[in-house]
């Protein structure tokens, strides 16, 4: 049975494109046929993120308005071919599509594709609205910042006031130094704070932005701690029973040899 996710957050920059990319790419290696979808119109990236941006030919303003067929704009991934982009406009706005467009295409989508998987735009506008309504789950991001936790808390409340009740939450850019001496709040404090299921966490990896600017997502390299833990997010999606990893000593040497010091003293 096909799956609509919206991977949506209220504050912009917490990874929420880093994260679709990465869920597309971890659903494809699991053989499993993704549409990923940028709905963040006016301001794409998702398409940067998949390393994608110089085969655009048509996009998803030129499917709602007729100047394409689905099938023209759709582009096939360069690595795994079960899985399927479909960037948005750069030059339009966000309110060239309604939600009722966009529940049509993700309902024409859902008759060829396993998963379909949504880059919501931030903020809680026009392109918030289009981006969950053809949503059958939702996914919120967030980082373990204030100001990210209260606008993850009002973007929760808008996903279960549209009938979307039962969000998971990831939790990206957790840093275990900061944890340990109080100066960020650990994964247990964040999801206490927004009160919905954890699907996962991801460690602050400077691979992750080597990775994003590469177009190459994470999850294909399973050997980093981050890419393991994209792996993991995208096996829980798919029903399986994963704990959750240990970020505790998976820095470099140079994290190593300070443990060590530190346990010296």
């Amino acid at each position: 049975m096909s799956e609509v996710i919206v991977v949506t957050s209220g504050k912009g920059g917490v990874g929420k494109t880093t994260t679709t990319a990465n869920l597309g790419a971890g659903l494809a290696m699991e053989n499993q046929k993704v549409c990923l979808i940028d709905a963040d119109i006016g301001l794409r990236n998702l398409d940067v993120v998949m390393g994608l941006e110089n085969r655009i030919v048509y996009n998803l303003i030129d499917v709602i308005d007729g100047n394409c067929r689905l099938r023209q704009a759709l582009i096939k991934d360069k690595r795994y071919s079960t899985l399927y982009l479909l960037p948005a406009a750069q030059t339009r706005d966000k309110t060239a599509i309604t939600p009722e467009q966009m529940l049509k295409l993700c309902q024409t989508l859902k008759e060829e594709f396993d998963y379909i998987i949504i880059d919501c735009p931030a903020g809680i506008e026009q392109g918030f609205k289009n981006a969950i309504a053809g949503a059958d789950r939702a996914l919120v991001v967030t980082t373990p910042e204030i100001s990210a936790i209260r606008d993850a808390d009002r973007i929760i409340g808008l996903l279960e006031a549209n009938e979307l009740r039962s969000p998971q939450l990831i939790i990206n850019r957790i840093r275990t130094d900061m944890v340990k001496k109080g100066d960020m709040m650990s994964v247990d404090d964040v999801v206490e704070i927004l009160a919905i299921d954890l699907l996962g966490a991801i460690p602050d990896d400077e691979n992750i932005v080597i990775s994003t600017n590469n177009g190459d997502p994470i999850v294909g390299n399973r050997n980093l701690i981050s890419g393991k833990a994209y792996a993991n997010i995208t096996k829980r999606v798919l029903g399986e029973d994963i704990p959750l990893l240990s970020f505790e000593n998976e820095g470099g040497l140079f994290s190593k040899l300070k443990n060590m010091i530190r346990f010296g003293n």
